[in-house]
C-alpha cells in the first residue's frame, strides 16, 4: 500500500517509518522536503521512503495521514489541495490544542472537535481520527506491562475504519471504534487527560485500556 504522510515532526516520522517496517511505500509531506530530519528520516527507512511536499504527498498515497499541529493544519490540506484527497481515508492525528494561556487546552470542544473540522476541508474523504491519544515513542508497537493499550478510533466510513484497524492492529494495537466523526469530541478530551497527566507526573510513557469483564 502507498501512504502519504503529511507532517515530518515527531509523530510524522514515527509513523512513516513504522508505515515502512510493514512493508508499505511512504512519501512523507513537508513544506520544506529538503530540511535536515528528512533528509535523515529518508536514510533511516531506506528505499521504501521519499519525501515530497504536501501535494505531492496527498496524492501518493492510497491513505493519507495528517500529523500536522493544529495551527497549521488547515493551511497545510489548503496546500495540498483538498481534491487529492478524495475517496481516500485520512487517518487525523490531530489535537486541537492552545497554548495561548500558557498551560495547553483546547481550542475546539464540546460542539465541534479538529476530526470534524478536518472532515469539513475535506468532503471527498473518508476521514478517521485515531493516534491522538497516545504519546509518539508508543505509536508503533506499543509495550507496556500490563499489555498492550486500546487504541479508540471514530469516523463515518466503515470501510475506512475497517482499513484503518488492520495498520493499527500490525501495530499491535486492540482497537476499539467509537462511531462516528463526531466521537473526536471525546478522543481530543482524552488527549487532553494524556497531556495533563504527563506535565503533573513528568512522565511521557502511559496510555489507555479498556477493561471488560
Amino acid at each position: 500500500m502507498k501512504i502519504g504522510v503529511l507532517g515530518t515532526g515527531d509523530v510524522g516520522r514515527v509513523l512513516g517509518a513504522g508505515f515502512v517496517a510493514l512493508g508499505h511505500e511512504v512519501k512523507i509531506g513537508s513544506r520544506n522536503p529538503q530540511k535536515d530530519v528528512v533528509k535523515e528520516w529518508l536514510k533511516k527507512v531506506g528505499a521504501k521512503g521519499s519525501a515530497g511536499t504536501f501535494a505531492e504527498a496527498a496524492a501518493f498515497g492510497d491513505i493519507a495521514v495528517l500529523a500536522i499541529s493544529w495551527t497549521g493544519i488547515e493551511n497545510a490540506v489548503r496546500l495540498a489541495g483538498p481534491e487529492k484527497f478524495a475517496g481516500k481515508a485520512v487517518i487525523d492525528v490531530t489535537n486541537p490544542l492552545d497554548f495561548s494561556t500558557g498551560a495547553p487546552g483546547l481550542a475546539v470542544g464540546y460542539t465541534d472537535s479538529a476530526g470534524e473540522s478536518v472532515q469539513r476541508w475535506l468532503p471527498g474523504a473518508m476521514v478517521v481520527k485515531a493516534f491522538n491519544h497516545v504519546g509518539n515513542a508508543h505509536m508503533v508497537n506499543p509495550q507496556f506491562p500490563e499489555g498492550p493499550p486500546t487504541m479508540f478510533i471514530c469516523g463515518n466510513d466503515a470501510g475506512a475504519k475497517k482499513m484503518v484497524t488492520g495498520l493499527l492492529e500490525a501495530f499491535g494495537w486492540p482497537v476499539v471504534d467509537i462511531g462516528g466523526i463526531e466521537g473526536s469530541r471525546l478522543l481530543e478530551p482524552l488527549a487532553m487527560l494524556w497531556i495533563i497527566y504527563g506535565f503533573r507526573t513528568n512522565t511521557w510513557s502511559h496510555a489507555f485500556k479498556l477493561l471488560r469483564k
